[in-house]
């Protein structure tokens, strides 16, 4: 985008970013506030919202109105029975029409008010309130790739490709890292809206980042996760830059995208945790398949080209662990294996997972011993 503010999107059409945002600061009324549902198509990982007026401010998801839309066009119903229903379940500051205005993260439900086939948190919730006395918790590294509409990773040369990996992560300067505006922007606005952000770098690849989300105790980890990746989305939008969760954006000898997942429950975590922690991993050993079919959309099939036992990965036939091994199914951090407690590091999940599919089936295995 040209200093000016101009954000060129056809020959025939600028967009100017100053003239918007004059429309932006007018003056709200004091008894109308916008609130942005947001939620999961039927693809599983990409999002949808739309907007709402209401004449309060909304203090918990049980005050907003189950609302509704066109799941026909969202992969979710057919076309001669489309409504399809939004179900509120945790709300967020919104960064960009700032207070008091609302973002809400919803569930969906087809007409007869079951789950959409898309709609993981349920079961998730289902899972996490059984295993509530256990105080299950997460962290999730969200990995991403910036793109040019394109299609090309943002940053890189037309013709060819940059340097090979190794400068890259955590990199300083031009030369090593791009897109770093929207990192910063996503990063205030997660703070903004209440996320639990908890942290940022630049990856192996360049145009590559990671944000890490947690520790989140129980469902609000995919509540969180899933918000941040709108909010990630959005924020992109405004730069004309494309965000994928595409665990192999760039095939060949570049790292993929994962999400891996950090778990404990409140055993681990206590004096001499490290027994339980071996024992989650002993449980998890017996269930890679199980796990692997839920780590991403297709079930395995998006993370068969990351987790090919190179680049940071494990072979996505085998289960392993190790203390402070990248290359392992399950890490256990070098910190955690020296305090004798503290949780694991599953590096199996895809940036492209559900958090909610993700997070159920580690607390089934692991705590409810399913």
């Amino acid at each position: 985008m040209p200093g000016n503010g101009l954000l060129e999107t056809s020959p025939n059409y600028v967009i100017n970013k100053a003239v918007a945002a004059r429309f932006q600061q007018l003056p709200q009324p004091k008894d109308k506030v916008q609130v942005m549902y947001v939620w999961i198509d039927g693809t599983g990982q990409d999002l949808r919202a739309k907007s709402r007026t209401l004449d309060f401010i909304p203090t918990k998801p049980e005050e907003l109105p189950v609302w509704n839309y066109d799941g026909s066009s969202t992969y979710q119903s057919q076309g001669e029975n489309s409504d399809t229903f939004l179900y509120p379940v945790a709300i967020f500051n919104d960064p960009f029409r700032l207070a008091p205005n609302k973002l809400v993260m919803c569930e969906t439900y087809k007409h007869d008010h079951t789950p959409t086939g898309t709609n993981h948190r349920k079961a998730a919730l289902e899972a996490m309130t059984k295993a509530a006395d256990q105080k299950p918790w997460f962290g999730i590294e969200q990995e991403y790739t910036l793109l040019d509409t394109d299609g090309k990773p943002f940053g890189w040369p037309k013709t060819g490709f940059p340097g090979p990996q190794g400068p890259y992560y955590c990199g300083v300067g031009a030369d090593k890292v791009y897109g770093r505006d929207i990192v910063e922007a996503h990063y205030r606005a997660c703070l903004y809206a209440g996320i639990n952000i908890s942290g940022e770098n630049a990856e192996v690849m360049p145009a590559q980042w990671e944000f890490q989300v947690g520790p989140c105790e129980g469902i609000s980890i995919g509540d969180h996760l899933w918000m941040a990746r709108f909010l990630l989305h959005r924020i992109a939008e405004e730069f004309g830059i494309v965000v994928t969760l595409d665990p192999k954006p760039v095939p060949g000898d570049w790292n993929g995208a994962g999400a891996h997942c950090n778990f404990s429950t409140q055993a681990m975590r206590e004096n001499n945790g490290i027994i339980e922690i071996e024992k989650a991993i002993d449980k998890l050993s017996k269930q890679h398949m199980r796990h692997i079919k839920a780590y991403d959309p297709n079930e395995g099939k998006d993370n068969e080209r990351r987790l090919t036992g190179r680049h940071e990965t494990s072979s996505i036939h085998d289960f392993s662990a190790g203390v402070a091994n990248r290359g392992a199914s399950i890490r256990i951090p070098r910190g955690c294996a020296e305090e004798k407690k503290g949780y694991l590091e599953d590096r199996r999940p895809s940036s492209n997972c559900d958090p909610y599919r993700v997070t159920e089936v580690i607390v089934r295995t692991v705590c409810l011993n399913e």
